[in-house]
């Protein structure tokens, strides 16, 4: 396996664990539990950050291009008026 495809399996993985730390975070009713969670969260998107970040240095990874603030300014607009 190459290391670019290693870095994406592991960014990818990352992506799915965050969104599952969310949902864990808002249904948890027990304040220790929350806070763990809310910790192991915050230290994954952190890791997350800094290997995305690497992998653009090593040019593994493109993001988007930024959007035009005209396509911005209508998407903020949609959602505030719904």
């Amino acid at each position: 396996m190459q290391d670019k495809d290693m870095v994406s399996d592991v960014l990818s993985q990352l992506n799915a664990s965050l969104t599952n730390y969310a949902t864990a975070i808002a249904e948890s009713e027990n304040p220790q539990l929350r806070q763990t969670l809310i910790q192991i969260r915050n230290a994954d998107e952190q890791f997350q950050f800094q290997l995305s970040q690497k992998a653009m240095e090593k040019g593994y990874y493109q993001p988007a291009k930024e959007a035009a603030q005209n396509v911005i300014q209508e998407y903020k607009s949609q959602l505030s008026s719904g």
